[in-house]
C-alpha cells in the first residue's frame, strides 16, 4: 500500500507528531476507571476506538465481518489474519480519519465514543507474546564488545559474518512502557575472588534494541523463505533489553545469558506496521562475505532508515540528557534474514512472537547503543548535565528511547519506551545450613 505524504486526517496533527495518518499503529487500551482493554488506532493525540468501529459495520467490505477482533484485549486474532487483511482494514481507516471523509467527521456524537485522549487511558502489552528470540544484529556493537573483553585481533565469533546470532529470552518478563523495575540480584564474581558472591548488579545497563512481532504462524517443520518472511511481519516496536553486565559476564559461558537479561525487557506500546514503514525502506551494510543462499534476497532494501535516540534522566532532575543517536539501518543482518535463519531448521513461529534486533550501534562513538560501549567498559564516563557523569545506570536513573522516521513533512514515530531503576528488593534469607564461605560472600 502506497503511502500518500500529502494526505491529512480531520484531527490535527503537528509535524513532528509521531502518529499523523500516514502512520496508523496499534496499541491496546481502555480509559481509566474502565473494566476491559481493547485495540485501539493512535491519530495525533487521540486514540480511535477500533473496537466499536468495528461494531458499527464500519469493517463490513473487509473480510474481517463478524470476527470482532478488536474487542480484544490483545493484537493476536488481528495479527493472525495475513498481510492481505491488513492492508485492507489500513485502507478503511485512512479513508475514515481522512478530512474529506465526513462518515466519522461529521457525526459529533460518533467521534465522542471512538475518539479519546491519549492523557485518559491507560495501555498494557498489545501482545500476547509467546516466545521472545533476542538477535546479536548489530556488527559494530559485537565488534566494540568483542575487542573489549577478547582483543581487536579476535574481536568477532568466526560464524558471526555467516549466521545472524540469537539466543531465547524470556517471555514472561517482557513488560510495557513506563514500568519500573528493581535492580537485579544474581551471582557475580570479580576477576580477583576465589570465588563468586550473591548481590545486587552493579553494572546495570540499557541496550538499544527493536523488535518485530509475527503474524500469520507457521507449521512445525516447516521454514520460511526469505523471499517470504515479510508476509510474516506485523510491525514492529522499541525495545530495551535491560542488561546486569556483571552477572551476564559471569554466567553466560558456556550457554549464554540468563539471569543478567530476563529481569526485564520493556517494549513500546503502540506497534508501528509495515505498511506505514514501507517507504523508509534502504540498503543495509555490505555483506562481505556474501551470505549463504537462504540468507540471500534479491531485494537489496533490507533496512529501514529509522532515528533511535536514547536519554537519561538523574532521579527528580529537571531535564534528561540524550546520550545515544543511532539508526535502525546500521544493523548488519536484516529482519528478513533474522526470521529465514531461525526457521530453516523447522522451527515453528506462532502469531504474537516477539524478535528483537539486539543492541543497535552506529560507526561512532554517539551511536553507540548501550552504557557498556558508550562509557567503554566504565573508564569514559558519560557526562550529563548538572557536571554529573554516570558509567552505569544508578537506582533513580530513568532511560527513554525513541524512534522516528522522518517523511517529507510527517514522521512515522513509535512514541517512547521509558522506565527506571529501583533499588534491589532484600536479598533472600541465607540458609542455615549454608557452609561459612557461602554465608561470608552473602554478605
Amino acid at each position: 500500500m502506497t503511502t500518500n505524504p500529502t494526505l491529512r486526517s480531520f484531527i490535527p496533527v503537528a509535524s513532528d507528531c509521531h502518529f499523523p495518518i500516514q502512520n496508523l499503529p496499534y496499541g491496546v487500551f481502555r480509559r481509566r476507571g474502565e473494566e476491559h482493554f481493547r485495540v485501539g488506532i493512535a491519530i495525533g493525540d487521540q486514540i480511535l476506538d477500533l473496537s466499536v468501529i468495528e461494531q458499527r459495520g464500519f469493517f463490513n467490505d473487509t473480510a474481517l465481518e463478524g470476527n470482532n477482533v478488536f474487542s480484544d484485549s490483545s493484537l493476536n486474532r488481528f495479527m493472525a489474519q495475513g498481510r492481505d487483511v491488513w492492508h485492507e482494514v489500513r485502507q478503511c481507516i485512512t479513508r475514515l480519519l481522512s478530512e474529506d471523509e465526513p462518515a466519522l467527521h461529521d457525526d459529533d456524537e460518533l467521534c465522542r465514543q471512538v475518539l479519546v485522549n491519549t492523557a485518559e487511558v491507560e495501555m498494557k502489552l498489545p501482545v500476547e507474546i509467546g516466545d521472545y528470540t533476542d538477535f546479536y544484529s548489530s556488527r559494530e556493537h559485537a565488534q566494540n564488545v568483542g575487542t573489549m573483553f577478547r582483543g581487536a585481533e579476535n574481536a568477532l565469533m568466526p560464524n558471526y559474518l555467516w549466521l545472524p546470532v540469537a539466543y531465547h529470552g524470556r517471555a514472561s518478563s517482557v513488560m510495557i512502557s513506563g514500568t519500573d523495575l528493581h535492580r537485579p540480584i544474581g551471582q557475580t564474581k570479580a576477576d580477583d575472588a576465589e570465588a563468586p558472591t550473591t548481590r545486587p548488579s552493579r553494572l546495570v545497563d540499557f541496550e538499544l534494541e527493536m523488535g518485530f512481532f509475527i503474524g500469520p504462524e507457521t507449521k512445525l517443520g516447516k521454514s520460511i523463505p526469505i523471499e517470504n518472511a515479510r508476509d510474516h511481519i506485523f510491525g514492529m516496536v522499541l525495545v530495551n533489553d535491560w542488561s546486569a553486565r556483571d552477572i551476564q559476564k559471569w554466567e553466560y559461558v558456556p550457554l549464554g545469558p540468563f539471569l543478567g537479561k530476563n529481569f526485564g525487557t520493556s517494549i513500546s506500546p503502540w506497534v508501528v506496521t509495515m505498511d506505514a514503514l514501507e517507504p523508509f525502506r534502504c540498503s543495509g551494510p555490505a555483506q562481505d562475505p556474501p551470505p549463504l543462499e537462504y540468507l540471500t534476497s534479491n531485494d537489496e532494501a533490507q533496512a529501514l532508515d529509522i532515528n533511535l535516540e536514547v536519554s537519561l534522566q538523574i532521579d527528580d532532575a529537571d531535564k534528561s540528557d540524550v546520550i545515544c543517536r543511532s539508526n535502525f539501518k546500521y544493523l548488519y543482518w536484516s529482519m528478513d534474514q533474522q526470521l529465514a535463519h531461525h526457521t530453516i531448521n523447522g522451527c515453528n513461529v506462532r502469531t504474537g512472537d516477539l524478535l528483537a534486533s539486539g543492541t543497535i550501534s552506529g560507526p561512532t562513538p554517539e551511536s553507540y547503543g548501550s552504557m557498556l560501549e558508550l562509557c567503554w567498559r566504565g573508564e569514559k564516563p558519560i557526562k550529563l548535565s548538572h557536571g554529573l557523569t554516570r558509567t552505569f545506570i544508578q537506582d533513580g536513573d530513568r532511560i527513554t528511547m525513541t524512534g522516528w522516521c522522518q517523511g517529507d513533512g510527517y514522521r512515522i514515530g513509535f512514541g517512547e519506551v521509558t522506565g527506571k531503576i529501583l533499588p534491589a528488593r532484600e536479598l533472600p534469607a541465607s540458609n542455615p545450613g549454608a557452609t561459612q564461605t557461602q554465608s561470608t560472600h552473602q554478605r
